[in-house]
């Protein structure tokens, strides 16, 4: 049902792994389990999964660190994903990290802790609100990034957290992969973006899809998902896996067995009034 999309100059399957959740609470500090969050990046791998969605910023250090302990040498299909954009403070806080010596250095962090030469990916993360996209320009921050790709130690470049203001003036500056916005069942604002990237031929992958820190909730959802006998959850994502081709999805979790029910979700053949139900949510 899921297939595959084009992301960069690599074919991934629609449906990958988002890391976030191996750090520790409030994505900072280690994971409480160790060995069992090195276990889901393998049994991810080992499932089919070749695209991971990470960032340096997770722990930070934690997330990109795991997955060489637990994948390197990588498989050959393997795309990882990073972002740049942001640094941590001593409080666990998010803090806009724009400058030309923070862009340069996250990117050598990023490479240094996941043992790679180039990224494959690197999202721009526009960190102008901490309540979602807000206004400003990006040219200054992603002409940084563009001149680390002409180095060499980027291959191709997405943006994250995005308007679409930005989106226009990010792809005037250089070529835009893929954009990482909030999108879930519940949460809509980009359905008009999402249209105008698949005809592009430009990836979309949803964060938060099953909601985020406060997982999804919605009658319809629970009605539907009673009906074909699955989870709320696993609804979600396969509504997302129907909603557009061009959305790859990075669902997150730190077990195994929740692991492999989100990567079930691609078996999920939804019938076409359950469809119009979830539409209409």
């Amino acid at each position: 049902m899921t297939g595959t999309f084009v992301l960069g100059s690599r074919t991934v399957k629609r449906l990958g792994y988002g890391a976030m959740q191996l750090a520790g609470p409030g994505v900072f500090g280690p994971p409480k389990d160790h060995d069992a969050a090195l276990a889901v990046l393998r049994e991810a791998v080992a499932a089919g999964v070749n695209h991971i969605d990470t960032s340096d910023f997770y722990g930070p250090h934690v997330t990109n660190r795991l997955i060489r302990e637990a994948l390197h040498p990588y498989p050959d299909d393997l795309v990882i994903v990073t972002k740049i954009g942001a640094r941590r403070g001593q409080d666990a806080s998010w803090i806009p990290a724009f400058s030309r010596d923070e862009l340069r250095q996250a990117v050598h962090d990023n490479l240094r802790n996941l043992g790679l030469d180039v990224l494959d990916v690197v999202n721009l993360r526009a960190i102008f609100s901490v309540h979602g996209p807000a206004e400003g320009s990006i040219e200054a921050p992603l002409t940084v990034l563009a001149d680390l790709q002409q180095q060499g130690l980027v291959r191709h470049i997405g943006l994250s957290n995005v308007t679409p203001t930005q989106l226009a003036e990010g792809r005037r500056l250089c070529e835009i992969v893929c954009v990482q916005n909030h999108y879930n069942l519940a949460h809509r604002a980009d359905d008009a973006m999402i249209d105008g990237l698949a005809r592009d031929g430009i990836a979309y992958v949803p964060y938060f899809p099953l909601g985020g820190f406060s997982p999804l909730q919605s009658s319809i959802l629970s009605d539907v998902a009673q009906r074909v006998g699955t989870t709320p959850m696993k609804v979600a994502l396969a509504w997302l896996l129907r909603r557009a081709p061009n959305i790859l999805l990075i669902p997150g979790t730190s077990s195994v067995a929740h692991l492999r029910q989100n990567l079930s979700a691609a078996e999920l053949d939804l019938p076409d009034d359950a469809l119009t139900a979830l539409d209409g949510a």
